[in-house]
């Protein structure tokens, strides 16, 4: 599919780019994966910051929407990091479709959403994780000729705020 075909799909499937006003909802569905995923209790971040993080001065986020019937119901938020052996990479943070709207085809459309604006940004791949146990989205991105790396642990610094 061309750059031009594929933007238009995503348009006409209620797929786009995120807005300010985005993020309450977008801040529901973050709920709803750390409940999915047991684990609530580590959303620490808010709407308030989202909102600064993401429209400040200095975005350090972007991201794509899904929409049904007016609702937001999906997200692919992402980011750019830097790998001194790949160059620019785009990161992957969340992919997250609603319970209620999932086996739509609509974490497809968000996923190619996020590979295409790779390609406009010129960046060498996407990355990003998931879980060991999450077998449905490992499948879905089997489908798609993901690579999954076992060599790499997972490492995190906790700063307070």
């Amino acid at each position: 599919m061309t750059t031009t075909n594929h933007a238009a799909a995503i348009q006409s499937s209620g797929i786009r780019k995120g807005t300010r006003e985005d993020i309450p909802p977008v801040f529901a569905l973050i709920q709803e994966l750390a409940l999915f995923e047991k684990a609530p209790h580590e959303v620490d971040n808010t709407v308030e910051r989202m909102l600064e993080d993401g429209f400040g001065e200095k975005p350090i986020f972007d991201f794509f929407v899904a929409e049904a019937n007016g609702a937001v119901v999906g997200l692919a938020l992402f980011y750019f990091r830097y790998s001194t052996w790949k160059g620019r990479r785009l990161y992957l943070e969340d992919l997250i479709v609603t319970q209620t709207h999932r086996g739509q085809g609509i974490g497809g459309l968000l996923f190619e959403a996020v590979v295409e604006e790779a390609r406009a940004t010129r960046s060498s791949g996407v990355v990003w994780q998931v879980l060991d146990w999450n077998e449905p989205a490992i499948d879905f991105y089997r489908k798609y000729g993901a690579t999954f790396d076992g060599g790499w642990l997972n490492c995190a610094l906790t700063v307070p705020l």
